[in-house]
């Protein structure tokens, strides 16, 4: 362990949440300098101690000492000004405003000239800020909403780093991001551990965690495990402590009948995104798609499910002739899509994981076509939050509570209530924990089982290698490569993705 300076100490810390214990006498203790890595499965209670760190909620028990004084904020804005940041897993960026304003918002009046904010002088701020950072390729003028989901990451983080906060909490910062941007990130942490802040790390890649971290507490069910330097444990043991038993087989796939084309794209084109694009997903065939970021696979995706135009080509689905010109039109066609981005796409936050199940598709719970059957839609809840094993304290809890991995098994109740025949999951475990990801794998496996098409696209090799029975590379929109489970190898396929084989 580190000898220097004890910057956050958080002792006995506990937590209820209408009864149910969320944090059980935890503990966390961070030094200048120091990177530690916070891991453990989706609700072992990482994110409601960085709430309480930053005045969210409020503990029940315990005590704080942040720079050997009694610590308790109020609100994120008190976090913020007495030295605490964070960058959150899900993008907290205004879409309608610039990277500039993003970045400075609250901050305004440090730009005044003549009683006027000067956007010649936050615009130059902003640059000198990313030059700083060694982040490359954003204009702080552009629209956030007009930017790449990496490339507003990049801009949550740099946002945390304007603050010169004591301790920054990173939470999932590498989840959107492409290898060029973690090694860019990676070295914005080590300069920042060099001035002495303390950095909390908290992330599902534990490979990186490894690579990043000086020390790594674990928490499970709530509890505090324990904390060890990252060079003296496995990832194996990290795994062990963090979900209480050994995780095995993380890819079980089954071998399923593949039979029927039920979904088919034929040249389909989205000038200046893609082009040329053929493909066909059978009954129970699970096909991934993989690529560099930006190479064009949500936006295929998007253009199938009717979020964005294509702009010519024709898709099929049981052989005949579609066309998805919004996404109703697109549910009512037998097909469902499961996101990327869950906090502005996938669910509504401020509502109850019930509506948030049952919202696809509610001319389901709606027989007389005004009035929603609750006994029913009830019904439905439970049956779905059983089948997936959603933890939540009832069908009225809100979304928004959930950890990211329940948050993400909602989101597949959503649309498995309506029983689609295809099924587009963009980065379906992108964020969550080594645990959920296995229950995700079975799940898209009896997907599969039980004759639907699966659409995987994933940055993550290893697992759209591990689930698919086929993978489509794209590059620079197009698809590059076709293979068979049979014939995967990654470096062919990360070769055809960089464009060294062809």
């Amino acid at each position: 362990m580190t000898t220097q300076e004890l910057l956050l100490d958080a002792n006995g810390i506990t937590k209820y949440f209408a009864g149910v214990v969320a944090l059980n006498k935890v503990q966390l203790q961070l030094h200048r300098g120091e990177v530690l890595a916070l891991i453990g499965e989706n609700g072992a209670g990482k994110s409601t101690l960085m709430k309480i760190l930053l005045g969210m909620y409020k503990p029940d028990a315990g005590s704080i000492t942040f720079k050997g004084e009694p610590y308790q904020a109020k609100d994120p804005g008190e976090a913020l000004r007495k030295g605490i940041a964070m960058i959150h897993q899900e993008l907290t960026l205004i879409p309608t405003l610039s990277v500039a304003e993003n970045i400075w918002i609250g901050r305004e009046n440090n730009f005044k000239s003549r009683g006027l904010i000067s956007n010649v002088k936050r615009l130059k701020a902003t640059k000198n800020l990313l030059e700083q950072l060694g982040i490359e390729g954003i204009d702080p003028g552009e629209e956030c909403g007009r930017l790449s989901i990496a490339s507003m990451q990049l801009v949550e983080v740099a946002r945390a780093c304007s603050y010169d906060s004591d301790v920054i909490i990173m939470d999932e910062p590498t989840s959107a991001i492409t290898n060029k941007e973690i090694e860019t990130l990676f070295t914005i942490i080590r300069a920042l551990a060099k001035k002495q802040k303390g950095i909390i790390f908290i992330s599902h890649k534990l490979d990186e965690l490894m690579e990043i971290s000086d020390n790594i507490t674990v928490f499970r069910d709530g509890h505090y495990i324990d904390t060890n330097p990252s060079k003296s444990i496995t990832t194996e043991e990290l795994v062990q402590k963090m979900v209480g038993r050994k995780v095995e087989n993380l890819y079980p796939k089954e071998e399923v009948p593949i039979s029927d084309v039920i979904f088919e794209a034929k040249d389909l084109r989205q000038i200046g995104v893609f082009e040329n694009v053929n493909f066909k997903v059978h009954k129970g065939e699970i096909l991934g798609f993989c690529g560099l970021m930006g190479a064009g696979r949500t936006e295929i995706m998007q253009a199938v499910f009717g979020i964005t135009k294509l702009d010519g080509g024709q898709i099929f689905m049981h052989g005949k002739a579609i066309r998805n010109k919004n996404t109703m039109e697109a549910i009512k066609n037998g097909m469902a899509m499961v996101t990327e981005d869950r906090l502005r796409m996938g669910l509504i936050h401020m509502l109850s994981v019930e509506f948030n199940t049952s919202i696809a598709y509610l001319d389901k719970f709606t027989p007389n076509g005004v009035l929603v059957d609750t006994k029913k839609e009830r019904e439905s809840f439970h049956k779905m939050a059983d089948t997936l094993a959603i933890k939540v304290t009832g069908p009225n809890q809100d979304a928004g509570q959930l950890s990211g991995g329940n948050q993400q098994k909602v989101i597949f109740a959503k649309w498995l209530t309506g029983q689609p025949d295809l099924l587009i999951l963009d980065e379906p475990t992108r964020g969550i924990d080594v645990g959920s990801k296995a229950e995700i794998y079975k799940l898209i496996g009896k997907l599969a089982a039980a004759g639907k098409a699966v659409i995987v696209i994933s940055s993550e090799l290893p697992e759209v290698m591990g689930i698919s029975d086929r993978i489509e590379v794209i590059r620079h929109g197009r698809i590059v490569h076709e293979c068979l489970r049979k014939d995967f190898d990654e470096n062919r396929l990360m070769s055809y993705a960089f464009g060294t084989l062809s």
